[in-house]
Formats: structure tokens, C-alpha cells, sequence
């Protein structure tokens, strides 16, 4: 089977599953045969959801046998601090997220904070200097990146 076609049947069973298909190839490493995935979905995704979708996708591609030769299935996500799409911010209200700015507000062109708002031309960051709460109004056409972040 051609890589196009498994991508596209593995795209489908993921979708069904609630996850969305973020890469797919096919490599040999030292030999091995590896089929690596990554998958990326709104929740967070820990050990326990790459088991569960692990099996799933083990189960599947044994009834597609896709793959003459033996190989190894290597499932992962974008991670904890996964990047972010402006258009999709509306799904991560509430999260802790790390911007970086394409013109600097307020002399500063990093914010970190709690998405706490997003409308239609900007989102609305929450965000602490030393024991004092702020919030910042971000137009989405001066992000330069967004992502996930990890609040310490």
C-alpha cells in the first residue's frame, strides 16, 4: 500500500477516534522498519491516551497489513507546549499559553498568561507580574507564534 492511501486510512480512524493525524512516514533506522505517527488533539494527551490510540492503530493495521516486512509503530504527540494555530485559539480559552509578538506592546514582545478571551481581531491575555494580575489585548495579525506553555 502506497504511503498517500495509509495516511489517508489512518487520518480517517484517527478522526473517529477524536484525534487528528499531524504526520506520518515511513523510515528505516538501523535496519528497523519504523512507521512513526503523530497525532494532536484539543485535550491534553498523556501516556495513557498514546496507549489507548497505540492499540487502536495496531489493531488496524493489522487487518490492513499495510507493510510487507516486519516494523515498529512509534506513536507521539505534539508534546505539553505544542504549537498553536491563531484560526483554532477559541478551543484553548483558559489554557496557559507562550506568545511571541511580531511588534513589541508595551516594550515587551513575549507574553506568557492564561488565554482568558478570544474575539474575532484579537485575544485577551491574563498574565502576573510578581503578585499583580494584567491583561493584555493581542491583535492575531501580531502573532509571530503561539503556543502551549508550561505554568511553573
Amino acid at each position: 500500500m502506497d504511503l498517500a492511501n495509509l495516511t489517508k486510512l489512518i487520518a480517517e480512524k484517527l478522526k473517529s477516534h477524536g484525534y487528528e493525524l499531524i504526520s506520518l512516514n515511513q523510515r528505516n533506522e538501523k535496519g528497523e522498519n519504523i512507521l512513526s505517527i503523530v497525532v494532536d488533539r484539543v485535550e491534553p494527551i498523556d501516556m495513557e491516551a498514546i496507549v489507548d490510540i497505540s492499540h487502536v492503530l495496531n489493531d488496524y493495521l493489522d487487518e490492513l497489513n499495510p507493510i510487507e516486512s516486519s516494523y515498529t509503530l512509534d506513536i507521539s504527540s505534539l508534546g505539553a507546549e505544542k504549537p498553536l494555530k491563531v484560526e483554532q485559539l477559541d478551543k484553548y480559552v483558559n489554557r496557559y499559553v507562550h506568545v511571541h509578538l511580531i511588534n513589541p506592546i508595551e516594550g515587551e514582545n513575549i507574553y506568557e498568561g492564561e488565554l482568558s478571551e478570544v474575539k474575532e481581531e484579537n485575544i485577551v491575555l491574563l498574565y502576573k507580574i510578581k503578585t499583580r494580575n494584567k491583561t493584555v489585548d493581542i491583535k492575531k495579525t501580531n502573532i509571530s507564534k503561539i503556543r502551549l506553555a508550561i505554568k511553573f
